[in-house]
């Protein structure tokens, strides 16, 4: 009776969910003087963090340039490493909740010619993007990032109308499926979500983690802090990045914090020998893993 009633209870929500996915399909897209916004406070942040990694916090950084639709540029005049680019890009474009799918080109400021590029595709590759690693010769670039945003048409607004019938369908199916079924043993819930890396096992649901055979119950700031490094191993995460992510949704941003819950993760995590939770003064922190 009580499964019944959660089967039925999901369909329910379902339902529920179907109504603000159409709500929400129709207002999906930033207006464009509001896209345009994000894009130029996420492509400033991107050069700001450039200038950082190379000891560099005074310079003043272009402004950025919008020389068509759904094209963004802005002029770097000082050394960067092309390397820091996609991850340094990605995150600037996921704080400012731009998730719409772009290509990237680093042009040479004379010749307007691509010297180096990729698209956001390839940050899935395993070989990580194109370009990368290759020596970069000096002088002034600019980048250039180029929106794949289709205009919304009738076909699209049938699409969505077409997704949520497909999510009602789906859920038919599922009801069906369930009376239907045998009963077959289930994974437990908790085991679903573990997160392995090094000598270190994290369970994100259950706030707990065991480090080198070692048992530890965390605090739900503290295991949110670790799941965001495990996520992101051998990555430098910057201090603004990591208060986005882990205090900002709840109206907290204290920066001593990060200093404070880091510290505890570290003494967590000090029986593991592979791991390490590396500082890189004024810039962020970063979790070593040892292959």
């Amino acid at each position: 009776m009580v499964k019944k009633r959660i089967v039925f209870g999901s369909l329910w929500l379902l339902m529920f969910c179907t109504g603000n996915f159409l709500l929400a399909a129709s207002e999906k897209e930033l207006a464009p003087e509001a896209f345009a916004q994000h894009v130029n406070l996420a492509l400033r942040r991107t050069a700001h963090g450039l200038l950082l990694a190379q000891g560099d916090s005074t310079s003043a950084i272009a402004p950025v340039q919008n020389p068509q639709e759904g094209v963004f540029t802005i002029q770097l005049e000082k050394a960067f490493e092309y390397d820091r680019i996609p991850q340094l890009l990605q995150e600037s474009l996921t704080l400012h909740h731009i998730s719409e799918a772009y290509d990237v080109a680093v042009l040479n400021c004379n010749t307007k010619e691509i010297a180096l590029g990729y698209t956001f595709l390839d940050l899935a590759e395993p070989e990580g993007v194109p370009c990368n690693g290759r020596i970069q010769e000096s002088g002034c670039y600019v980048l250039q990032i180029s929106f794949q945003k289709a205009t919304p048409t009738k076909a699209d607004t049938g699409a969505v109308w077409a997704g949520a019938l497909g999510i009602l369908l789906a859920g038919a199916g599922a009801l069906v499926w369930y009376r239907g079924r045998q009963k077959t043993p289930e994974q437990p819930e908790s085991d679903k979500h573990l997160i392995s890396f090094g000598q270190t096992t994290f369970n994100p649901a259950e706030q707990t983690l065991v480090v080198a055979g070692m048992p530890h119950a965390l605090t739900y700031r503290e295991a949110k802090l670790l799941r965001l490094f495990a996520l992101h191993p051998n990555q430098l995460l910057e201090r603004d990045f990591i208060l986005k992510s882990v205090w900002e949704d709840e109206g907290i941003s204290v920066g001593r914090s990060v200093d404070v819950f880091v510290s505890r993760l570290r003494k967590l995590l000090q029986h593991d020998s592979t791991l390490r939770i590396a500082s890189v003064h004024g810039v962020g922190y970063r979790l070593e893993v040892a292959a």
